[in-house]
């Protein structure tokens, strides 16, 4: 029997490397769909109303009443769990959404236009990037008061940049392909050939890296609630039940807080396997 050519050894390599990685972005996808799911149908499958207060239940272990238990109010976990998501995966969404058409826009701009305009904005950007995206969400919280508004619309400044830098150098590099050359002896104008052929083009990537802030985006906010500035109680939300539950974790109650930082963890890790597997497949080093 003939030895396997080198490509065919190639493939076969490749294919076994990518299984572990397919398998990954599958039930990634399987878990943000079922987080996501939970969400939108919280009303009817949470077993309880999330501001319920039991105290016969209060730090309850988990059981067939609490599956996950319940916290120092007796509200049931689980619960909490499923209508808290609403609010850790809207807030990312909504800064993901702003700060991808924000970046997108100012990064075609600058990319396409080049000259003073580009040099002006890639200094804007400068001064954007040195303050990190969740101390510009703690300053519009001090500025325009506690809740899920300020720090989403700060986010979406904060990381309108780094969409708008990676969107500027994907768009200069192809200005100078032939085809936007072809369409300019065509006649087609200028910003038809960015918008309706270029912009076509450097979407994917952009999508990709909008894709691993949805995680970034979600652990700082997050991070906010736990410190009170973000989602205000009662509304249940995933950080701001980690706030909550410190005092129990002091008397030994850990299963409220452990439950909820379990969750964020799980959303993060998921969004940057399915973030880095479309970036690897747009980047064209998914081969089977």
């Amino acid at each position: 029997m003939s030895a396997p050519t080198p490509t065919l050894a190639l493939k076969v390599m490749r294919s076994t490397v990518r299984k572990p990685a397919r398998l990954g972005f599958t039930v990634s996808l399987v878990v943000l769909a079922v987080i996501a799911l939970a969400a939108v149908f919280a009303p009817f499958i949470a077993p309880y109303d999330p501001d319920h207060v039991d105290f016969s239940a209060v730090y309850a272990n988990p059981s067939p009443a609490h599956w996950l238990g319940a916290d120092a109010l007796g509200r049931d976990t689980l619960s909490r769990m499923i209508f808290g998501a609403r609010t850790a995966l809207l807030g990312p969404l909504l800064v993901v959404i702003a700060s991808t058409l924000l970046g997108i826009v100012l990064g075609l701009v600058a990319g396409w236009r080049g000259g003073w305009l580009d040099a002006t904005l890639a200094r804007v950007f400068d001064v954007l990037f040195a303050f990190p995206s969740l101390l510009i969400a703690i300053m519009a919280v001090a500025l325009f008061g506690k809740g899920l508004v300020a720090p989403v619309i700060a986010m979406s400044i904060a990381y309108s940049p780094f969409v708008a830098r990676l969107t500027r150098q994907l768009v200069a590099t192809e200005r100078t392909r032939p085809y936007v050359s072809a369409y300019r002896v065509q006649g087609f104008a200028g910003s038809w050939i960015a918008v309706r052929r270029v912009l076509p083009n450097v979407a994917p990537t952009v999508g990709a890296q909008s894709t691993l802030n949805f995680g970034y985006v979600l652990a700082e906010l997050a991070g906010l609630s736990f410190l009170g500035l973000g989602v205000q109680a009662p509304t249940a939300d995933w950080g701001a039940m980690i706030n909550e539950a410190q005092a129990g974790v002091a008397g030994g109650y850990f299963l409220p807080a452990i439950v909820p930082a379990v969750a964020v963890v799980i959303v993060v890790v998921a969004v940057n396997v399915i973030g880095e597997e479309l970036s690897d497949r747009i980047g064209g080093r998914n081969l089977p």
